[in-house]
């Protein structure tokens, strides 16, 4: 497992990039989802959340999500594009180095339960 791993930091550390006081990354949206959880799907961060794709239910949900992942407020998390797209690019007040590890840990947790 230890070149899977490598192969999913490194394709994490190509997905976060540093921008002005935090990060920044892509990542696509999946609503109405058995579960709310966070997964690579090839060179793709996809958040799947139980939530539907109305009224901003499932933007809160990631939101939501995330700030439990970073241990941080959900005012120092942003959807900077995409707020009506299931694409979308996520700011973050963290410094890379933390954002790898926290999207890693949780990465590693669903490669376990493919």
């Amino acid at each position: 497992m230890g070149t899977l791993t490598t192969d999913v930091r490194a394709v994490i550390e190509r997905i976060v990039e540093e921008k002005g006081g935090g990060v920044q990354f892509q990542l696509f949206v999946k609503p109405d989802s058995p579960a709310d959880e966070l997964r690579l799907e090839g060179d793709e961060l996809v958040f799947y959340t139980r939530e539907p794709a109305e009224r901003g239910r499932a933007n809160a949900a990631l939101i939501r999500y995330l700030s439990k992942l970073f241990k941080i407020s959900p005012s120092n998390i942003a959807i900077v594009y995409g707020l009506r797209s299931r694409v979308k690019r996520i700011n973050i007040t963290v410094s890379k180095d933390v954002a790898v590890e926290k999207l890693l840990s949780v990465i590693k947790l669903s490669l376990i339960h493919i």
